[in-house]
């Protein structure tokens, strides 16, 4: 497995999004927890997980339990994993999701998710999107405080645009590692967060890098010259489409969900695919 950085740790140049594992659709408990095992053997060493991710606010944190199960399941190994959660989106009765940005509500969540994990301090801990009704210098300054507190070891930020980018690190004090957005072949609006990430060293985690859930395995479909690029590397289509990501800029790192041990063992197996420079202009 590649490797690649957020901030000062060094990390698998794909990850698992761990997202699908929780919400409507997921998988039993047993092949849940064989897919994270799965994906840790395969040498990923970077799980995103979030207190949301769940199927409605009577099992909120589902994911963060069941990843650290996992871990805890993997010994030492398990130990080796960097695992980034997010905080300041809540869920709603019948599945619906809400948003909390306050800087109260992020340093409880923040404490919930310490005891879910089982740790003193989180990896990787990102405001996971902007609530409207909060200023957001004034949620940036709440995870600035728990960096201060020591009881998160850095911090990034979800679904935000450029300028927004700046406001947090600049609130950070120089010190966001990390940016998540969605981005895909059908979704590519994030460029420019992906350029000043690139700009800024700052390290850049595309979600739903394959289409989204249920929608992976439709990419070469909708995506022609995926497809076709994977026929001459006698590769799937998600895995040039993952190595097309890796080579857009050293600091960006797929995080693929997954609700299988397949699924991801062939999304970590494209850090060895090379594409030559002719197939990267093809793509885009």
């Amino acid at each position: 497995m590649r490797t690649r950085r957020i901030g000062d740790v060094e990390v698998s140049a794909i990850g698992l999004g761990g997202m699908p594992l929780s919400v409507e659709g997921r998988p039993d408990r047993e092949r849940a927890l064989a897919t994270v095992r799965a994906a840790v053997e395969a040498g990923v060493t970077l799980i995103d997980t979030a207190d949301a991710y769940s199927m409605d606010e009577t099992d909120f944190g589902h994911n963060e339990e069941l990843i650290a199960e996992a871990l805890r399941g993997l010994g030492s190994a398990g130990g080796d994993v960097l695992v980034a959660t997010k905080g300041g989106h809540t869920r709603t009765s019948g599945g619906g999701w809400g948003l909390d940005g306050s800087p109260a509500y992020l340093r409880s969540a923040c404490d919930a998710s310490l005891k879910r994990l089982g740790v003193d301090a989180i990896d990787l801990y990102q405001f996971h999107r902007p609530d409207p009704g909060v200023p957001l210098a004034d949620s940036f300054g709440a995870i600035a405080g728990l960096l201060d507190a020591g009881k998160i070891k850095q911090a990034g930020i979800s679904n935000f645009d450029p300028e927004e980018i700046k406001l947090a690190n600049e609130v950070l004090g120089g010190r966001l590692v990390s940016v998540q957005n969605q981005f895909s072949p059908a979704y590519r609006s994030s460029e420019p967060e992906l350029e000043l990430c690139a700009e800024l060293g700052i390290a850049f985690l595309p979600w739903s890098p394959l289409g989204g859930i249920g929608k992976a395995g439709e990419l070469g479909e909708l995506n022609s010259a995926f497809a076709e690029v994977a026929a001459a590397h006698d590769a799937s289509p998600q895995q040039v489409c993952l190595a097309w990501m890796l080579a857009k800029a050293p600091v960006v790192i797929p995080i693929p969900g997954s609700s299988r041990p397949e699924s991801i063992r062939n999304s970590a197996a494209a850090t060895h695919l090379e594409l030559t420079t002719d197939e990267l202009a093809r793509l885009g």
